[in-house]
């Protein structure tokens, strides 16, 4: 049961977008609304500069593997589809949030319109996504790396992507400067080993 409050912003989104809407869902007093990637920017438009809702700022955007989601729906969205962008906006004028979240139609070539010229703070985030998942950001003016660095190869926040990545970085003082060579720690499980005092916890 949506809280009031709630309920008018699902009502305003709902009748601004109409047949844009691929899916309205309320979560932790939050609504989340699911859109075709054809349709991010004018729907991020249009949410922007409707006066009923005023989304004046978009505070964060990140990307989702949703490789090992299992066979769970993922919001109307086609079955399937691996990755997504997720924006979290928010209205100063009315006082309340937004979740928009906007699948990748091509798995192997994951791409979106950049939304950097609805909101220029999704400059950094956009770019975040692009180095830590993949995603690419049509129309972003500077999209390159910026939390690796520019040597790196493939994109760490992918499900695929090895927990001890694919090389190692070291500083070799005779070449006096950073090599890379392959990874040398070989993957293995850990599993915890619970010791227990004798009497434990009151255990007799």
């Amino acid at each position: 049961m949506m809280s009031p409050k709630i309920q008018r912003l699902n009502d305003a989104v709902a009748k601004l977008l109409g047949e844009r809407v691929v899916s309205l869902s309320e979560q932790h007093n939050q609504l989340t609304l699911v859109v075709r990637a054809a349709d991010h920017n004018p729907v991020c438009l249009a949410l922007r500069d409707a006066p009923e809702l005023r989304f004046e700022q978009a505070t964060d955007l990140c990307g989702i593997d949703y490789s090992t989601y299992g066979d769970r729906p993922k919001d109307g969205a086609v079955r399937g589809t691996r990755f997504a962008a997720v924006l979290h906006l928010l209205s100063v004028t009315h006082n309340w949030r937004l979740r928009l979240r906007v699948f990748c139609p091509d798995d192997e070539f994951p791409m979106l319109d950049s939304v950097i010229d609805v909101w220029p703070s999704i400059n950094w985030y956009e770019r975040e996504a692009f180095d830590l998942f993949g995603i690419v950001f049509a129309g972003h003016p500077d999209l390159r790396r910026i939390l690796t660095d520019y040597g790196f190869i493939g994109h760490p926040f992918r499900k695929d992507f090895p927990i001890s990545g694919h090389v190692e970085m070291r500083y070799d003082p005779e070449k006096m400067r950073v090599i890379y060579e392959p990874v040398t720690i070989e993957p293995r499980e850990i599993v915890p080993r619970v010791v227990r005092e004798e009497h434990y916890a009151g255990d007799k």
